[in-house]
């Protein structure tokens, strides 16, 4: 199965770990790239994972975040399928990066894109599956009937 994290996800062991819901996302995020090595899911990265890594202004967690990269099992490059795809999400209120970024998740065929973004949780985009790390991993590990 395909995941992608976005920017946040993977940014989220950089937060504030004080805020149980930070822990929480952290541990659960970890969890899934530890499922990632293993092979249990397949991961992508995108041109625009570059781009918004490429801009962190923190370089150690820059660092971080790109050796993951490597591991990744599908790199996605743009296209005129993807900008199309990520305007018609950026029409339902959805910011433009974001919008870019599951545009190319769904254009590698991902059934999940992985995020702690609230703002985007909340939205319904019928090609794919927005969650949570922690909605994820209860989803995989049978904990959650949704």
């Amino acid at each position: 199965m395909r995941v992608y994290l976005d920017h946040c996800a993977y940014n989220r062991p950089f937060d504030d770990q004080k805020n149980i819901k930070n822990q929480l996302e952290t541990s659960a995020k970890l969890h899934i790239q530890e499922q990632i090595k293993k092979g249990k899911y397949d991961l992508v990265w995108s041109y625009m994972s570059d781009f918004e890594n490429n801009n962190n202004p923190n370089v150690e967690n820059r660092k971080a975040i790109q050796l993951w990269e490597n591991l990744a099992k599908y790199k996605c490059k743009s296209s005129e399928a993807i900008l199309i795809q990520g305007d018609k999400i950026k029409k339902t209120g959805i910011r433009a990066n974001d919008a870019l970024h599951i545009a190319c998740a769904i254009e590698s065929k991902c059934k999940y894109f992985i995020t702690t973004d609230t703002g985007l949780i909340n939205k319904k985009i019928e090609e794919i599956q927005i969650v949570n790390p922690i909605d994820f991993v209860c989803r995989m590990e049978g904990q959650n009937e949704n």
